[in-house]
């Protein structure tokens, strides 16, 4: 199995940083890229072939992913709103991604104290739609919430290892 693991937002945040906690500056793009290196990891200890690419350019993922022949996608993320929404949820775009979406949703949702915000069809967002292995977009957390920061700042690993089972979980069944 191939997984190209995509961290959202610009490396280093520049120009592009995502979301940024107003309290704190914590950048979206940090947390992602703190995500996609730990997901490498466990998935690459599973056994894995991974690939990682984080940049500002949507067609270079995608790209990247097609090229390389990737069978899954997953795009890593942090939701914003008015710094009271919390939770976790899963994008997808098609069948294949409703499935893989449900098993990375719920292995989250059992592993860290987040609220569990769902799975949603999102056939619009274009790095589900330009890339030709199955795809999700996980969103963390809420950056713009203390509450939902805590959870990036102290369970991040204890998520990332719930996506990576996730992974693991969609591949064998």
């Amino acid at each position: 199995m191939k997984v190209f693991v995509n961290p959202g937002h610009a490396p280093g945040g520049i120009p592009d940083p995502g979301a940024v906690n107003p309290v704190t500056g914590t950048r979206e793009s940090d947390i992602a890229a703190k995500a996609g290196k730990l997901l490498m990891g466990y998935l690459e200890a599973a056994g894995i072939e991974v690939k990682a690419l984080q940049s500002d350019d949507l067609q270079e993922i995608c790209d990247e992913s097609n090229y390389w022949g990737a069978d899954l996608f997953v795009s890593l993320h942090c939701n914003a709103f008015n710094g009271t929404a919390r939770g976790t949820e899963t994008l997808y775009r098609s069948y294949s991604g409703h499935h893989l979406a449900e098993f990375i949703q719920s292995q989250i949702i059992r592993s860290v104290n987040t609220i569990d915000r769902g799975i949603k069809e999102r056939p619009g967002l274009y790095v589900l739609n330009g890339t030709m292995g199955t795809a999700v977009l996980v969103e963390l957390a809420f950056i713009d919430n203390m509450e939902d920061l805590a959870i990036l700042e102290n369970d991040l690993d204890k998520m990332v290892r719930a996506i990576a089972r996730g992974i693991t979980d969609y591949w064998t069944a």
